[in-house]
């Protein structure tokens, strides 16, 4: 199998597959549903779905906002990207 040129999917889910690609041990390892079932397991295991927290007139409420924010928006991206390969 050679390397492939995925198509209509941006350049970071390209960037994602071709840093994937050496990484196989065969060549049927090199699949893009293969890496998108990965990325979903790292969505799951670093950024869990989560509620958000509950608000409070404290800063803290307020820190912990921001930070469960970027971490849904880091979730969306791994699954996005998931979603491209997926669609491959």
């Amino acid at each position: 199998m050679t390397r492939q040129q995925l198509v209509n999917c941006s350049t970071v889910t390209q960037t994602v597959f071709d840093a994937f690609w050496p990484l196989g041990m065969y060549p049927d390892d090199m699949d893009t549903s293969n890496l998108a079932l990965a990325l979903r397991a790292v969505a799951d295991q670093v950024v869990p779905d989560q509620q958000e927290p509950a608000s409070s007139p404290h800063m803290g409420s307020f820190i912990s906002h921001v930070k469960w924010s970027q971490c849904q928006t880091i979730r969306i991206q791994l699954l996005a990207i998931a979603d491209e390969l997926e669609a491959q």
